[in-house]
């Protein structure tokens, strides 16, 4: 009789690891279908962007060198020398880009279908905290190349976090290992980069992916009050895991012709001792902040003008990621106005002062 290896090989790992416990979770498991089911794939491109950039990343490891005098080299030889070397650094760049663009996306899409409401409050927190994570990886990983616009960029952010009151001056001087932007900046952003900041993020992650799967997909606010029998569902698996794969395809390769056709430029060789060029500018999910201190006057009353927005966009940041426990009109099933409006101002003051940014 004919040994069936695969079943053999199944069933070795299935005695250890009880994959039918697993299946019978995944089998059990529904995806809410409406108007607004379209959104929920957004967390799910989020977290594969999130994947290119992890191996990207070790790739780019293999050859990159933190250090003031070969960082800027070494990432020269890996565009010029390392068989598609130009393209993994291209690849590793432009899907930064796409994972904030997705972040945003799902952050706001969440917001507007009130999906933090009770019992999410900590996976939005999560989602929250790990977005100002991910553009913490965009300012570190900006400055690595070690070239000219990285590195004026990364005087004026950290000149920027400076100003703020009391704490300004220590972290400005921790973030930048002294008091200028030196190959001491470079090592702890490198350290930040690729040690400290995944470590955290890989730790949110997990309480944030626990969470969805124990809680499953909300329901919007009028869609949850039907009765079960009017309420449409699919399976997680395979149907919406299905879903979810082929649009991580058109994902690939959106990246993969964004790569191919506008490869990522390396510019010129930082040198501080050069005076800053001319329209030296943020990334773009930076810009909304940039131009905003930009219009503020220098001095408001007794203030700096500069450290009065670096505290409302702080106030800001603080109010939209405590949203759970301060909308109670969501909490108690109510609709509210307030809410939308006050996501549409934001959406619309981040989209039109970016625009500006780049226009001016």
């Amino acid at each position: 009789m004919k040994k069936n290896y695969w079943k053999m090989f199944y069933n070795w790992f299935d005695e250890r690891i009880q994959f039918e416990d697993i299946i019978q979770f995944a089998a059990k498991k529904y995806v809410p279908v409406h108007s607004h089911s379209i959104w929920y794939y957004f967390g799910g491109i989020t977290l594969f962007l999130f994947i290119i950039q992890v191996v990207t990343g070790i790739m780019l490891l293999l050859y990159y060198k933190g250090s003031e005098d070969l960082a800027f080299e070494s990432i020269q030889y890996i565009m010029t020398e390392v068989q598609f070397g130009w393209l993994i650094r291209s690849v590793h760049s432009w899907s930064a880009n796409l994972m904030m663009l997705a972040a945003f996306i799902h952050m706001f899409s969440v917001y507007f279908t009130r999906a933090y409401r009770k019992p999410r409050e900590i996976t939005w927190i999560t989602g929250m905290l790990m977005l100002f994570l991910a553009m913490g990886f965009g300012f570190s990983g900006y400055l690595l190349p070690w070239n000219e616009l990285a590195f004026f960029a990364t005087k004026v952010g950290t000149d920027i976090a400076g100003v703020i009151p009391v704490i300004g001056k220590p972290m400005l001087e921790f973030l930048r290992g002294g008091e200028d932007v030196t190959g001491a900046t470079l090592s702890r952003f490198f350290g930040f980069h690729v040690a400290v900041m995944p470590a955290i993020f890989t730790v949110l992650l997990g309480i944030h992916l626990i969470l969805v799967q124990r809680q499953g997909m909300s329901e919007p606010i009028g869609y949850e009050n039907k009765p079960v029998t009017e309420k449409k569902t699919m399976p997680f698996f395979p149907n919406f895991l299905l879903r979810d794969l082929l649009f991580w395809l058109v994902v690939l390769n959106i990246v993969a012709l964004l790569a191919v056709l506008f490869p990522w430029e390396l510019g010129v060789k930082a040198d501080p001792f050069a005076p800053a060029p001319a329209g030296i500018k943020p990334e773009w999910y930076f810009m909304f902040m940039f131009q905003t201190l930009k219009y503020i006057p220098a001095h408001i009353l007794f203030m700096d003008g500069e450290v009065l927005g670096i505290l409302l966009f702080s106030a800001a940041g603080l109010l939209w990621t405590s949203v759970p426990f301060w909308d109670r009109k969501t909490l108690r099933g109510e609709k509210t106005r307030f809410i939308n409006y006050l996501g549409i101002f934001a959406l619309v003051y981040i989209i039109l002062l970016t625009v500006l940014g780049y226009l001016e």
